[in-house]
């Protein structure tokens, strides 16, 4: 990718990354289901499958809730037309009762569309764990 594509293509994503963040905080379904290829495939930090569909329904029915995402340490990369975002978030909120909050490692994987926009294909979360933090079981795990 030439230089001046691949620095605008970076502003892109970066716009992106924001607007994935505040559709999140918003609960906004509408600008989530605009950012998500119809294929997407989520890897939750239980490492549940979800798709576009249970995605959107999700956080449309407030199993889900965010009350703070902060980004940092992100780094954007391009093989052709595909971008790789890793970042971490510490994140506040709370999925179906229990509380999510804390620091996790995010991968989001882009692809541009037919008609030249970005599209998030795949996305990753993994919970960062605290130094002799107890793991907990895949059956007690808040995340479903």
């Amino acid at each position: 990718m030439p230089r001046a594509q691949k620095h605008e293509s970076r502003h892109e994503i970066d716009r992106i990354e924001e607007a994935w963040r505040t559709a999140v905080l918003e609960a906004n379904v509408h600008a989530l289901d605009a950012l998500l290829a119809d294929d997407f495939m989520a890897i939750t930090p239980s490492g549940t499958l979800q798709s576009k569909e249970q995605t959107l329904a999700n956080l449309s029915a407030g199993v889900i809730h965010f009350t703070a995402i902060e980004y940092s340490d992100r780094k954007v990369r391009f093989y052709g037309g595909t971008a790789l975002v890793t970042s971490r978030a510490e994140v506040g909120g709370a999925i179906a009762g229990g509380d999510i909050s804390g620091s996790y490692r995010h991968t989001r994987v882009y692809v541009r569309d037919a008609r030249g926009k970005w599209k998030i294909v795949s996305f990753e979360s993994s919970r960062i764990r605290d130094p002799g933090e107890r793991k907990q079981s895949w059956l007690m795990d808040n995340d479903r």
